[in-house]
């Protein structure tokens, strides 16, 4: 893996996670205040990721229409 970071193809794919997947996380860790999940079990908090992952795109939503 080390090796495949450190080409340049490697560096221009994992240099994209800035932009593209680390912001949403970022964003719904601090606006959510999501540190740790409310429920326990893989079925359970992928429901509830699922939840969060909703209404955060909901919200993005609501901004543009009204921005």
């Amino acid at each position: 893996m080390r090796r495949e970071v450190r080409s340049v193809a490697g560096r221009a794919h994992y240099g994209r996670r800035k932009c593209i997947v680390e912001p949403a996380f970022g964003q719904m860790r601090q606006g959510r205040g999501l540190r740790q999940f409310l429920t326990s079990g893989v079925a359970k908090v992928r429901r509830e990721w699922h939840l969060l992952a909703v209404t955060h795109n909901l919200g993005k939503l609501y901004r543009a229409q009204v921005g």
